[in-house]
Order: structure tokens, then sequence, then C-alpha cells
């Protein structure tokens, strides 16, 4: 039998799940603020992963995946520990908010400090309950309010491990990029805990493609690293495509954006991804894409100013391969259920 798992001031027994209040604060008119923590502790021996969501409180996909997750029944049988928080900025949650109440980006003050501002402090309860306790971790996101991102995983470049689990995840796009001074996902490989980012969909949005998507690439992990069995859990339906570099395709002027191109689409240099018109319709300003890649973000918001981040692409490794597998991402695919439903405990 596996020992009792610790966090916070509880102790979750093997075979058991309970959910845990962390204390985070204490608002102005002396509410008290937790961070809530689900753990399911298996019988079993095996590792310690946590899922993370609403590090940023109006991106609320990630919210969606987590109730989904722990609902699945591949997780009620098993192997390890798996600790997950669906809302980890409570206060932007509440308030739909990117931000802390202190206009703060808690994903750029990680590690935090116990002492510190609010931002510093829930950092540090983060990094110090869930990290520091975990093996590796899977952090969930979406685009901002009135952006929308194709499921992607960003990894850290050249760590092997970091490729071998997104493998395992098989998001449509696997996307190399580097981690920011403050983020969760930099100060937890400091610590030794690899992180998985996984973006998809819109702020404030649920978007069915994503969620299911972003479940199914949980499991996998999961199922790869022994936690599950890959009983019940969704195989992947195309090959994803590898990149390692990315850019914001601009507006060139202001005006209404006429979008003539979806995330997942495939685009060659010179294509017209959207044309900008003035209130007019006298003078029309084509976008066109710079380079081959695939659409993994766009804006949604048809008033633009001359600047704004447009579209962004994707630069595959494999251009040919990419180009083909592309054609499987724009239609949203529909997902084979995840679960059956009369398994759910």
């Amino acid at each position: 039998m596996r020992d009792a798992f610790l966090i916070g001031s509880e102790t979750i027994a093997p075979g058991t799940r309970q959910t845990v209040e962390l204390p985070v604060s204490v608002m102005s008119d002396h509410t008290p603020v937790t961070m809530s923590a689900h753990v399911v502790h298996g019988k079993r021996p095996g590792p310690v992963m946590f899922v993370s969501a609403a590090i940023h409180g109006d991106e609320v996909i990630g919210v969606e995946i987590v109730r989904r997750l722990l609902r699945a029944a591949p997780v009620q049988r098993l192997s390890g520990t798996l600790i997950a928080v669906p809302i980890v900025n409570a206060f932007g949650f509440l308030n739909q908010s990117r931000y802390l109440p202190d206009r703060r980006d808690l994903n750029r003050v990680f590690p935090g400090h116990p002492f510190g501002s609010l931002a510093a402090r829930l950092a540090d309860l983060f990094m110090t309950e869930v990290v520091l306790r975990s093996d590796v971790g899977i952090d969930l996101h979406s685009a901002a309010v009135g952006r929308e991102n194709l499921p992607q995983l960003r990894l850290t470049p050249k760590n092997p491990r970091l490729t071998e689990l997104g493998k395992a995840f098989a998001a449509p796009v696997t996307l190399m990029s580097k981690t920011r001074d403050g983020s969760l996902r930099l100060e937890a490989e400091k610590a030794g805990v690899d992180v998985l980012l996984y973006e998809a969909g819109e702020g404030l949005r649920f978007d069915e493609f994503a969620a299911r998507a972003g479940v199914a690439g949980i499991l996998r992990v999961m199922a790869s690293l022994g936690m599950i069995t890959s009983r019940g859990v969704p195989k992947p339906r195309a090959h994803g495509v590898l990149c390692d570099g990315s850019g914001w395709v601009r507006a060139p002027s202001g005006g209404l954006l006429r979008t003539l191109k979806a995330s997942g689409d495939w685009v060659e240099p010179g294509s017209v991804l959207g044309v900008v018109s003035d209130p007019f319709g006298e003078r029309e300003a084509e976008v066109l894409a710079e380079k081959p890649g695939i659409v993994v973000g766009r804006t949604n918001l048809p008033v633009v100013n001359e600047g704004d981040a447009l579209f962004h692409i994707a630069e595959p490794k494999q251009l040919k391969a990419a180009e083909a597998a592309a054609g499987d991402f724009d239609a949203h695919p529909e997902v084979a259920p995840l679960y059956d439903e009369d398994e759910i405990i």
C-alpha cells in the first residue's frame, strides 16, 4: 500500500480522491479566498502529475478540460497521483479578467514570494503546494478575448523528455517555444518539473474541438507515463505537425477586417489572409502571408488598427507533410467520446 499524499493541511489516503482548499488571501470585505485542488491518489505507485488552468482568469476552456478529465473513466483506475487545479487565478476568473486585482499577470511573477504582492503570494503557493510535489505538469491556456488558437502545444526546445511527452499528447500542432521570465513553465523546469503548455480556443468562450483535443491529449500523456491504461484513451486521428518557429502578420492599415483564412488553414507566401477596408469602402488593403505555414491563431475582431496582430503563422519543419496534415485541422473533425457515460463515477 502506498503512503498517503500530503498537500496543504490535508492527507489523502491511497485509492481516494479529495478536493483540498489551499488558503490564498482574504478580500477587502473579509471574504476568504482559496485555491481549490482536486487530488486523485491511486492505490498503485506512479508519477505525480499536475494539470492547471485559468492562470489567466479569462481563459475558461482549461476549466472545462479539467472538469471532463476528472470525470473520464480511465482516471478512476489511476496509478500515481493527479493534482488538478481548474482555477489557479480565482480573482481573475470571478471578474472575467486575465489579471489579478493588482493588475499583475500571474504568469510573469513565478516563482513568487510568500511575503510579496498578491500575485507573488499566489504564485508561491502554487509552486510550493502543487508544482514542487509533482514530476510533470500540463498547463492549459487559450488565446486572449477576441482571438482564437488552434489546439497546439508549446514545448521548451532541446528537452528530450518534453519532446516525447509532446508526441504522446499528439496535438494538431506542436510549437517549440522559448520560456519567458517569470512564467510557470520556466520556473517549474528550473525546479526539475517539465511542463507542457496547451493553447486552444478563445478567452471567455468554450470550443468543443479544443476541449476534446485537450482531454484526449492529457489522457494520452497519462497513458504514456503508465498512470492509466490505454483502454478508453482516444487515438490521434491525424498526424501532428512540428513547428520550430512562428510569427504574426499585422494589419497594414486600420479599418474593418474581412477574414479569409481560418485557424488550421495552410498558407503560402502571398496568400491573401484577409482584407482591411475603410468604413466607406473606398480603400482596401490585402493582408498577405509572408512565409508558408499553418494558421495557428487569429483575431476574431473585425475592427482593427494599423499594426494589430491578425494572423499567427507557425512554420513547420517539413513543409509537404505539414501541408497535407493541415487539411485535417480546419474542419474541426468530430472526436470520438472520451469515455462511456455509464462508466463515470
